[in-house]
């Protein structure tokens, strides 16, 4: 799920272009857009804080007896819809192994991709700072 929700409604579009068309959903509850609060924690491990609120877009839909949710960060209503459908579509046996091999294992691997670039890019930036407790 978290790599439907991180993938824009383009993407899961384009691959669902791969497979054949899923079942008709209906709407049980959304898309609707909302508030959620991000919460930190003092170097990682020390009391809890709120940081900042985030805009998201859940939905909920009804694929036959299967139901899919999704809740995604923004207010792309067509993405959260999207997502939870095809949430419920691999709940559905017949479907599971087509949408997993073209769409959600494809998404995943781009996301990993791009995320190991982001971590190229920073750790070329990297400084490491050091002391020296005898230095004077």
């Amino acid at each position: 799920m978290s790599v439907l929700a991180r993938a824009s409604a383009e993407a899961l579009r384009e691959h669902l272009a791969d497979v054949p068309p899923l079942p008709a959903h209906r709407r049980l509850k959304g898309p609707d857009t909302g508030l959620v609060m991000l919460r930190g924690r003092a170097g990682g491990d020390g009391t809890a804080f709120n940081l900042m609120e985030a805009t998201v877009t859940r939905c909920t839909v009804s694929m036959g007896e299967h139901m899919g949710h999704a809740t995604v960060m923004g207010r792309d209503l067509a993405q959260a819809e999207l997502a939870a459908a095809i949430d419920a579509a691999l709940q559905n046996p017949e479907l599971r192994d087509a949408l997993m091999a073209s769409v959600v294992e494809p998404l995943a691997a781009s996301q990993d991709s791009a995320r190991a670039e982001t971590a190229r890019k920073a750790e070329a930036t990297r400084v490491n700072f050091f002391t020296m407790a005898t230095m004077r």
